[in-house]
C-alpha cells in the first residue's frame, strides 16, 4: 500500500476529519455557558418585577444578574438536578412545595434577606401560603421540566432517571473522589460529564462509522462527503455541548445496527455477540428516546423470524436489560413502574404554577403550545421552520436513495415476512433501507397525529435526531452517484453547505430558535409570541 493508494488516502482523511470533529466538541464543552440574549427579550417594565406578571409567557429581562453556568435550559437543567440530588442528598426528589414560613408571625422568613439565605425561589403563580424549595429552585438549576407528586408535594425531573442514574454514578466519584461538587465546581463537573456521555460516544460513532463507509461506498467523494455530513453537517455536532437524551440515542441506535451490516467476520445471525450487541443498544435507543422502540422493533422482527432460536436466546434478553433497568429506576425514584411524562396532562404535570397547566389556554402561544393546524405543523416539521429537509438539506439527496434501495428491497422483506430463503446475512442495504424508511414513516407519522410540540426552544427537529445514524448510512449511495460529475460534487457540497450553516448558527446554546424562524419572526412570517 502506497501513499498514493486511494484507500490509504482516505484513512488520513477520515482520521483528518475525526480530529478537527472532537477538537471542535472540546472547544464547545469547555467553552458552554448560558447567554442571555437580548434579542429575546422585551424591554423592562414595572410590573415585570412584580409577584405577577399579566402575561407569563413574556419573557422579561432579569432584574438580577443570572448566576454563571454551563448548563443552558429546562432540558439539561432538570437532568443535572437529579444527578446532583442523588449523590448530594441521596433522593430522586429536586424539590418541595412546603407552607411558607414567610405567612407565619414573626418568622425569621418574613424578610426579602431570609428568603435569599435560604436559598429559594418564589414561583410566581402558586399560592402565597405555599412556598417551593429545593435544588430545582436555585439559581441556575430552575427548570420547567418537572413534574410534582400531587399527594406529596414533592418534584421529580419529568426525564426519565436512566440516564441520570447512571451519571450519577460519575459524579459520585467526582465528589467523593476528588473533592468537586456541581454547585462550586460547575464547569469541571458539566465538562466531565458531557465529554463522557457525548464527545467520546460521537468518537466512536465516528471511527466505525468509517469502517461501513468503507464496506459499502463506491467513490472516494461519495464516502468523503458522508463522512463530512457525520462530522459537521447534523445536529448531533450542535447538541454536543448540552447534556440531552438525542445524541446519546443516536448513537446507540447506530451501535445497534453496526453489527448487522458490518461485512466482516460471521453473519449476525450466526454470532451470539453481535445479537447480544445489536439487542443491548436497540434497548438503550429505547430507553433514552422512547420512539426509537419503532426501531428496536423493526430489527428484532426480521430477525426473530428467520433465527427465532438464537433470537430469543441472545437478542431478546439484551434488548430487554436496559428496558428493565429503567423500569426499576421509574420505581426507585417515584415508587411507580410507569415514567412521569405518562402523567402528562394529569395533576402530576397541572399543578398550580405549573409551566405546562397553560397548555390549551385561550390566546396561549409558544412553541410547546403551537395551535398550527396538522398540515401547518407537518410542513414545518419536514420544509419549514423546524424541517427535517429544510434545516439539513443533504437529506434531500438521502431521500431518494433510500426510496430508491427499499423499492429494490422489497422482495427481500416480504420474504422475510413468508420466510422465505434470504441471504445469509440478512441485512442487504436495501433491506436495512426499507427498515429506515418505514420506521421514518411512522415517527413522523407519530409526531403528527399526536402532537403540536416542536420541542420549546430548539435549534432543529430534536424528536427525530436519533433517526441520524440510519439516513447518514441512506445518504451514501446517493453521494456515490451524483459525486461522479464536478456539477454533482457542486451541487452536493451546497447542500453540505447549507446544512452545516444550521448546525453552528446555535453556537452559543443548542437551545436556540432555527436560523429560519429567526429570519421568519424577522419578516413577520411566523408568530409563536416568542
Amino acid at each position: 500500500m502506497t501513499d498514493y493508494d486511494p484507500a490509504s488516502i482516505r484513512q488520513m482523511v477520515y482520521r483528518l476529519l475525526i480530529a478537527l470533529t472532537i477538537g471542535v466538541s472540546l472547544a464547545k464543552v469547555f467553552s458552554a455557558e448560558s447567554v442571555v440574549e437580548p434579542s429575546r427579550y422585551k424591554p423592562p417594565t414595572p410590573e415585570a418585577y412584580g409577584s405577577k406578571h399579566p402575561d407569563p409567557s413574556v419573557r422579561t429581562w432579569p432584574a438580577v444578574r443570572p448566576s454563571p453556568t454551563p448548563m443552558f435550559g429546562s432540558n439539561d437543567r432538570s437532568r443535572f438536578a437529579t444527578i446532583r440530588a442523588l449523590v448530594e442528598n441521596q433522593t430522586y426528589i429536586v424539590g418541595r412545595r412546603i407552607d411558607n414560613p414567610a405567612m407565619e408571625p414573626g418568622s425569621a422568613l418574613g424578610s426579602v434577606a431570609g428568603f435569599a439565605a435560604h436559598r429559594t425561589k418564589v414561583a410566581k403563580d402558586i399560592p402565597a401560603a405555599k412556598l417551593d424549595t429545593g435544588l430545582i429552585f436555585e439559581d441556575g438549576y430552575q427548570s420547567l421540566d418537572k413534574v410534582m407528586n400531587p399527594e406529596t408535594g414533592e418534584f421529580y425531573s419529568s426525564k426519565p432517571p436512566l440516564m441520570p442514574t447512571v451519571l450519577a454514578g460519575e459524579y459520585w466519584v467526582l465528589y467523593h473522589a476528588f473533592g468537586l461538587r456541581m454547585d462550586d465546581d460547575r464547569w469541571p463537573v458539566a465538562g466531565i460529564i458531557l465529554i463522557t456521555v457525548n464527545v467520546i460516544p460521537f468518537f466512536l460513532f465516528l471511527v466505525f462509522f468509517a469502517r461501513l463507509l468503507e464496506d459499502y461506498g463506491t467513490t472516494n467523494f461519495g464516502r468523503l462527503f458522508v463522512f463530512a455530513t457525520a462530522c459537521f453537517g447534523t445536529f448531533l455536532t450542535t447538541f454536543t455541548i448540552t447534556l440531552n437524551n438525542h445524541n446519546p440515542a443516536a448513537f446507540a441506535v447506530f451501535f445497534s445496527f453496526y453489527p448487522l451490516l458490518k461485512k466482516a467476520g460471521p453473519s449476525a445471525l450466526d454470532s451470539p455477540l453481535k445479537l447480544i450487541q445489536s439487542g443491548f443498544f436497540a434497548g438503550l435507543a429505547t430507553t433514552l428516546d422512547l420512539p426509537a422502540a419503532a426501531h428496536a422493533m423493526a430489527i428484532f422482527v426480521p430477525m426473530l423470524i428467520v433465527r427465532p432460536g438464537k433470537t430469543g436466546l441472545f437478542f431478546a434478553p439484551a434488548l430487554m436489560l436496559p428496558i428493565i433497568a429503567l423500569f426499576l429506576c421509574n420505581y426507585a425514584s417515584m415508587g411507580r413502574f410507569t415514567p412521569a411524562y405518562s402523567e402528562f396532562g394529569g395533576p402530576w404535570y397541572n399543578y398550580e404554577g405549573s409551566h405546562w397547566s397553560r397548555l390549551g389556554t385561550p390566546g396561549q402561544k409558544g412553541l410547546d403550545f403551537a395551535n398550527d393546524p396538522k398540515w401547518v405543523y407537518a410542513f414545518n416539521l419536514a420544509l419549514g421552520h423546524h424541517g427535517w429537509f429544510s434545516l439539513t438539506p443533504v437529506w434531500f439527496l438521502a431521500v431518494g436513495s433510500l426510496v430508491g434501495l427499499a423499492w429494490a428491497g422489497r422482495r427481500d422483506a416480504f420474504g422475510v415476512l413468508k420466510r422465505k430463503p434470504v441471504d445469509e446475512r440478512l441485512w442487504s442495504l436495501p433491506l436495512f433501507s426499507a427498515m429506515t424508511v418505514v420506521v421514518s414513516l411512522v415517527l413522523f407519522g407519530f409526531f403528527v397525529v399526536q402532537t403540536n410540540n416542536y420541542g420549546g426552544g430548539t435549534s432543529g427537529p430534536r424528536w427525530l435526531f436519533w433517526l441520524t445514524p440510519l439516513w447518514l448510512v441512506g445518504l451514501l449511495p446517493a453521494a456515490d452517484r451524483i459525486g461522479r460529475t464536478k456539477w454533482g460534487q457542486r451541487a452536493a457540497c451546497a447542500l453540505l453547505a447549507a446544512s452545516v450553516l444550521s448546525v453552528f448558527f446555535p453556537s452559543i446554546s443548542p437551545w436556540r430558535h432555527p436560523w429560519i424562524m429567526y429570519f421568519g419572526e424577522y419578516y413577520g412570517w411566523y408568530d409563536y409570541g416568542l
